[in-house]
């Protein structure tokens, strides 16, 4: 995969994901949820069931998490991924067990920084997707990245 720096980059571009989760395990969720979101829908099935929901959904941070480990692996920016800001971060339908998950990410935006010339901000619209296609997240964030220097 070649590393992209700031001047690779252009409104439009986009990077779809290669890489996949593993089919998300009701325990996998429950860990995630006793660890970092204790919720009743994220813990327990018969909760779960009662609550909106209607049944075990992963944490919106735990997909967030999941999502992160993608654009890792999926989008080779220089430096790596380096966040300045997240403007929005959606959660459009649940993650649920036996869910995997894949990006499609976006550039909108690129600008060098007037302060700091060896770098700019990339803004970047990822969406997360379940086996199914569906969207389970929508997440626009600022990222800062290397300009490309003199030398490479």
């Amino acid at each position: 995969m070649t590393i992209l720096y700031l001047d690779d980059l252009a409104p439009g571009q986009t990077f779809e994901g290669k890489s996949e989760t593993p089919a998300l395990t009701p325990e996998a969720i429950k860990t995630y949820a006793r660890q970092y979101d204790p919720q009743p829908f994220h813990l327990d099935e018969a909760a779960a069931a009662k609550s909106l929901f209607g049944g075990l959904a992963a944490s919106g941070w735990h997909t967030a998490s999941l999502t992160m480990s993608l654009i890792a692996a999926d989008v080779p920016l220089a430096g790596g991924i380096i966040g300045a800001g997240v403007e929005e971060m959606r959660w459009p339908r649940p993650v649920r067990p036996g869910d995997r998950l894949r990006i499609v990410s976006e550039v909108l935006e690129v600008r060098a920084s007037k302060s700091k010339p060896e770098q700019g901000l990339t803004k970047l619209r990822t969406t997360t997707l379940n086996h199914k296609n569906e969207p389970v997240q929508i997440m626009t964030a600022n990222l800062v990245v290397p300009r490309r220097p003199a030398s490479v």
